[in-house]
This record gives C-alpha cells, sequence and structure tokens, in this order.
C-alpha cells in the first residue's frame, strides 16, 4: 500500500494514506461524473414540476427525484432560487415536509450546496459517538483546495466554531495531527515542473519511515506536496478505487450504510463516479449498480440508481 522495501506492515496511518488522493481526471465531455448539464433546463418548468408534486393528494416522489437527480447542483440551486421567487416559500422545506426518512435525507443533500453538504458530514462525523476518523478523511483529504476552504468557512458560520477547534476536540494523537494538516490546505501548488530530486528524497524518506514514532514524515509529506508530485512518488492510489472500496464495505452488511451511500454518490456524481463504477466492477466482478439494485430497499432506491446512473456491462 505504501512506498515500503521490506515486509514491515505499514501502519494505520500509512494504509490510510496510501489510499488518497485528488481526482484529477477528465472525460472528453470535461468530466467523468454521471451526472452533468440538462441540457434542455427550464427552471420555470422545473418549479411547476415539483409544485405539482408535492401540491396534489399524495406526494409524487418519482416527480421530485425525477428532477432533482437530472439535474447539476448549480442547476438545483436555481431552482430553489427561482421556488422562493415565485411562491415565498423554501423548497428545502416545502420537501421536507412532503418526505421522511431516506428519501428526505437524499432530497436535503441534493439541494443543499456542495459546502454546506460536506461541512455537516464533517459535524456530524466529529460530533458522533462513534470513531471521526473515516468521514473527516474523506472529505478534508479528497476535496480540492478551494472547495475545502469554503467548507469550512461553512462550517465555521453554520456552527460558531472553526472545524480545527472540534478536530482538537474529538481527536488525538497521529489522527488530529494529519487531520489539523489537511484542515489547514497548506498543499504545494502545482507549477507544471516535476521536481525529481525532491521526489527522490520523499521516497527515500517513506522508506525509512516505518515505525509509528515516524508517521509524522508521512503527515508533512501527504498534506503538504502537490498531487502530481506525490503521485510520482507513489504515495497515493487512485481515487475511485478508494470509494469503490467504501461503497462496497456500506453494501456488506444486513442493512446497507445509507449515509454512507448518499455521500459518496452524491458528492462525487459530478467528478468521478464513472471511474468509481469502473473500479467496483473491475475488483468486485459485480457492477455497482446492480449492487445497489440487489441491497438497496425502500423509497431511496430509485434515487441512489438514478445517480449512479447505468449498468457496467
Amino acid at each position: 500500500m505504501s512506498v515500503t522495501s521490506g515486509k514491515t506492515r505499514p501502519s494505520l496511518t500509512q494504509e490510510i494514506l496510501s489510499h488518497l488522493g485528488l481526482a484529477n481526471k477528465t472525460a472528453a465531455w470535461g468530466t467523468l461524473g454521471t451526472l452533468r448539464t440538462f441540457l434542455s433546463f427550464s427552471v420555470d418548468k422545473d418549479v411547476q414540476r415539483l409544485l405539482r408534486a408535492i401540491a396534489g393528494q399524495g406526494v409524487d416522489c418519482s416527480a421530485i427525484m425525477g428532477v432533482l437527480t437530472n439535474r447539476t447542483r448549480e442547476q438545483r440551486q436555481l431552482i430553489c432560487r427561482a421556488f422562493q421567487e415565485r411562491t415565498q416559500q423554501d423548497l428545502l422545506k416545502s420537501l421536507q415536509a412532503a418526505l421522511s426518512g431516506n428519501l428526505e435525507r437524499i432530497v436535503i443533500a441534493l439541494l443543499q450546496s456542495a459546502a454546506q453538504f460536506d461541512a455537516q458530514e464533517l459535524r456530524t462525523a466529529l460530533k458522533n459517538s462513534g470513531p471521526a476518523e473515516d468521514v473527516a478523511l474523506e472529505i478534508l483529504a479528497t476535496r480540492s483546495a478551494s472547495h475545502l476552504q469554503e467548507c469550512l468557512m461553512v462550517y465555521k458560520q453554520n456552527f460558531q466554531v472553526e472545524a480545527e477547534e472540534d478536530i482538537k476536540s474529538e481527536t488525538s494523537d497521529i489522527l488530529q495531527e494529519l487531520l489539523l494538516a489537511l484542515a489547514k490546505g497548506v498543499r504545494d501548488r502545482y507549477s507544471g515542473i516535476i521536481d525529481y530530486n525532491l521526489v527522490e528524497q520523499d521516497v527515500q524518506a517513506l522508506k525509512q519511515a516505518e515505525a509509528p514514532s515516524t508517521e509524522g514524515t508521512w503527515v508533512l509529506i501527504f498534506t503538504q506536496r502537490n498531487l502530481e508530485h506525490l503521485i510520482r512518488a507513489s504515495v497515493i492510489k487512485n481515487t475511485p478505487l478508494y470509494f469503490a472500496d467504501k461503497l462496497h464495505q456500506a453494501l456488506q452488511d444486513i442493512k446497507p450504510n445509507y449515509q454512507v451511500l448518499m455521500r459518496i454518490l452524491i458528492s462525487r456524481s459530478e467528478t468521478d463516479l464513472l471511474s468509481i463504477r469502473a473500479e467496483f466492477k473491475k475488483k468486485f466482478g459485480k457492477s455497482l449498480y446492480s449492487s445497489l439494485q440487489d441491497a438497496v430497499k425502500g423509497d431511496c432506491r430509485s434515487a441512489l440508481l438514478a445517480l449512479c446512473r447505468g449498468e457496467d456491462i
């Protein structure tokens, strides 16, 4: 997993670090996401569709999901503003009043800005009774620098405390050091030139950093070097494989971990979900779409399948 030369088993921190990175690949149309700009987008028509879906005798969940899972986050924000202007009502509150359970949680996640969504997920992870490292590392290590900066700003606005303060109070030791370093966002900017002397120095440093007492070396290199440098030092694996593993694990229990499924499918739907699907099929021999079909039950099933988008043959 990590850069090692002997048979020493890498520590948990090294395992985590070696799997994370920032997605940097694009397809011919500019994204490897499953969700792209809806070309026939009409904000007025979408507002009317949503009004009809919640104004009748029964809530038309299919119509609601048909709109929200086929529009980008930017288009959904336009719908929210237009709904407010035309009805003097908040779309999110209107849908929350009409829905419940996992479907309500999906709608909340879809209608929040990306920064609001991640800020809430990070806060929940840090304040939950369970371990915080999984979600916190996912958000702090796989989001772009600009997005992370916005997320931390929203965190402070919404919860009246810096995320760093919550990290200090809820974590300890090397995990705390890692999360604080990631939250500072001090990663080098890629200048277009690779310093191969520094790459070699880092490779050698990582080969020597096997004992737990040397994990600070991993933290420093992983949180400060730019992505192109880390790829050449073999510190990180591809991000889609990391998310494919998380999705597979979330589907293994008798009751799927819906929070993990929602967070990953929504947050990666406009960036690299196609790549995640490919890695999932390659590693587990079954498509993500089929796995969701088999494991997910209830009213949120169609929404998650819509975000996944399609079968991989």
